[in-house]
């Protein structure tokens, strides 16, 4: 019975850092050939407010999938960004204006029939509210 061996050479391509300001070491963007075409990368946020803002994008996408049923996480998390993606949920769930209209009429009629007893404690008053 004869074995072969079989080697396989991985490599692992690591970024390029480099010192700023003698204080910080950020990312150096890199070319690389696709099919003839050259392709620059830089996908490290460098500076503090951008990896902040990074991280708050981040969240807020977070929150919107959370807040959505299980059936609709999957269409609205091809989004890559938390405005686009509110914009979209915005869009596929705001209705149209007549639908927001009765919504408001129906809420307003809500609030001049709301009543509360003197028993009822402050609590349960606004939360029923």
């Amino acid at each position: 019975m004869e074995f072969e061996s079989v080697q396989s050479n991985t490599t692992a391509k690591l970024p390029i850092l480099k010192l700023e300001n003698g204080n910080s070491w950020v990312s150096v963007s890199q070319t690389s050939q696709d099919n003839g075409t050259s392709v620059t990368k830089m996908s490290v946020p460098v500076t503090a407010e951008e990896k902040t803002n990074k991280k708050n994008d981040v969240k807020a996408r977070s929150l919107l999938l959370m807040a959505l049923s299980n059936e609709h996480q999957l269409t609205f998390s091809q989004y890559s960004d938390a405005k686009t993606m509110f914009a979209a949920i915005e869009t596929r769930f705001g209705g149209n204006e007549a639908t927001k209209k009765t919504q408001k009429t129906l809420l307003k009629q809500q609030y001049e029939k709301f009543s509360a007893s003197s028993t009822e404690s402050l609590d349960s008053i606004f939360n029923r509210l």
